[in-house]
């Protein structure tokens, strides 16, 4: 059954291990978290088919859409992924794929803008299911499927359980996506993300539940090698409680910046730990932002910001807005474009999270876009 969550538990966290310089490395690399056998590659054993029709009339097209947000401040989307919903306005195709163990294959297509759950239903009856290939809706073909392997953890990530997240969202019975240690996905070669010192917006839709504390639950951009290119050369949103890096206030767990090599609360002091505007994210449902600016800022020292909120009600909070970390490689950034999920830069993959939609825009984006685009996800009606 969906589950809709309404109370403020304290977050499910978990420390994982010892943590190196760069990331973790992971130490059960051949593990199948998924229970179903099914490693990567993973081949298309059957046809492949879209169920449903996409629809941009009631319900969904009465309500903001983040990329309309994003668009209409003149921050085109690059890269935009959600299980549950369509977040594109002109986006009319399949939101994911699934996989059973008979290795057959179906896209998830949409009904009135929501993910078509009864077909995923009728479908993963029939043996379990993984999510092999989230869909970009953004038009430029930056779909996410497991990640390869990389210098952190040289083994592929695997997908997630298709049915390990249910949930609902605006009356609709769908899918989240839960992972565990060992699951991740990346776009190694995309289509128009920022790169070098560009600007660029980017959120997730997440939890405080089912967090795991190792590294890196990321959505963003990061290195096209799935190496540890260096400091500055990855920008994604995290949402955890950092890891062996840097902290906010109290227990977290906060919204950070993956900058490679670290993750950032914020710069205050000459340091990253207990940021002092950086405060806990404890919502069933959270909004997590990250604008990362240029170099020229800041008279040189270059800007990022950090906003988070409860993604079904209320605004977000501005949890850092100020310099880049006073280290060599942070400005300019060095941004290489890869777009990651769930994992690190370098296919670190010791962490655990919900994620339910996230998005790429190029450009940095005002806190009254932010305010926009946070009144566009508590309008979706998450839990609800």
């Amino acid at each position: 059954m969906p589950i809709s969550l309404r109370g403020r538990p304290l977050p499910v966290l978990v420390l994982l291990g010892t943590f190196a310089a760069a990331c973790f490395q992971y130490s059960v690399d051949d593990a199948d978290e998924t229970g179903t056998g099914i490693g990567i590659p993973i081949p298309s054993g059957g046809s492949t088919t879209s169920p449903g029709s996409t629809s941009v009339g009631s319900p969904v097209g009465s309500l903001p859409l983040p990329c309309d947000v994003f668009e209409g401040a003149g921050h085109p989307c690059v890269s935009a992924h959600s299980s549950v919903r369509v977040i594109v306005r002109s986006y009319a195709g399949p939101l994911y794929q699934v996989e059973r163990s008979d290795r057959t294959t179906l896209d998830i297509g949409t009904v009135d803008g929501y993910a078509n759950a009864a077909a995923h239903d009728q479908f993963c009856a029939a043996g379990n299911c993984v999510i092999t290939v989230v869909y970009d809706q953004s038009g430029r073909g930056n779909d996410l499927t497991p990640a390869p392997p990389g210098s952190a953890k040289p083994t592929p990530a695997n997908p997630v359980n298709a049915e390990g997240l249910p949930v609902t969202i605006n009356g609709r019975s769908v899918y989240g996506m839960l992972f565990r240690p060992g699951e991740g996905y990346r776009d190694v070669t995309p289509n128009g993300t920022a790169v070098g010192d560009e600007p660029e917006s980017m959120y997730m839709v997440s939890s405080q539940h089912d967090l795991i504390n190792g590294c890196c639950f990321d959505y963003g951009n990061a290195e096209t090698t799935a190496n540890n290119d260096g400091n500055g050369t990855m920008e994604a949103v995290y949402l955890g409680l950092g890891v062996i890096w840097g902290t906010g206030v109290e227990a977290g767990p906060w919204v950070m910046a993956d900058l490679e090599n670290g993750l950032y609360p914020g710069w205050e002091n000459g340091q990253d730990r207990n940021i002092s505007t950086n405060t806990p994210l404890l919502y069933d449902f959270v909004t997590a932002v990250v604008v990362g600016d240029t170099a020229d800022k800041n008279q040189g020292r270059g800007r990022f910001a950090l906003y988070g909120g409860d993604a079904q009600s209320g605004v977000v909070k501005t949890m850092y807005d100020g310099i880049r970390p006073e280290k060599p490689g942070y400005v300019p950034m060095r941004k290489q474009g890869s777009i990651i999920l769930a994992i690190g830069g370098d296919n670190s993959d010791g962490d655990g999270g919900r994620f339910y939609e996230g998005v790429m825009a190029n450009g940095a984006a005002t806190k009254e876009t932010i305010d926009a685009l946070q009144a566009a996800i508590v309008a979706a009606g998450y839990g609800r």
